[in-house]
C-alpha cells in the first residue's frame, strides 16, 4: 500500500490508498461514519482495476488526521481480537 495525502486542511483531507480495494476503504468509511466527530466520509473509486480510491474525510474541526489514525487502529483491535478468538477455536 501507498498513501499520498492529496489536500489537508484543519477539517478535511484527502488521501490516495494505491494498491487498496473495497475491503479495507469500506470498512474505514464505516468507522469514520460512526464517529460523532466526522460530519462526512466517503471514498470514490473510478474503476477497481484502472484507479486508486481517494478517501475523503471531513471533521467538526478535530484533526482529520488524528480521527483517521484512530479509525486504524480499531481496525488493528478488532483484528487483534479475531485472532485470539479463533486462535482459541482451533485450539480447542
Amino acid at each position: 500500500m501507498e498513501l499520498n495525502i492529496l489536500n489537508k486542511t484543519n477539517n478535511e483531507l484527502e488521501v490516495e490508498l494505491r494498491g487498496e480495494t473495497h475491503t479495507l476503504l469500506n470498512l474505514l468509511k464505516d468507522l469514520l461514519i460512526k464517529d460523532e466527530r466526522v460530519e462526512a466520509a466517503f471514498y470514490d473509486m473510478k474503476h477497481v482495476s484502472i484507479s486508486d480510491p481517494i478517501l475523503y474525510i471531513k471533521t467538526d474541526g478535530t484533526d482529520p488526521i488524528l480521527v483517521l489514525k484512530e479509525a486504524a487502529a480499531i481496525i488493528i483491535a478488532q483484528c487483534d481480537e479475531f485472532i485470539d478468538v479463533f486462535s482459541k477455536a482451533v485450539n480447542a
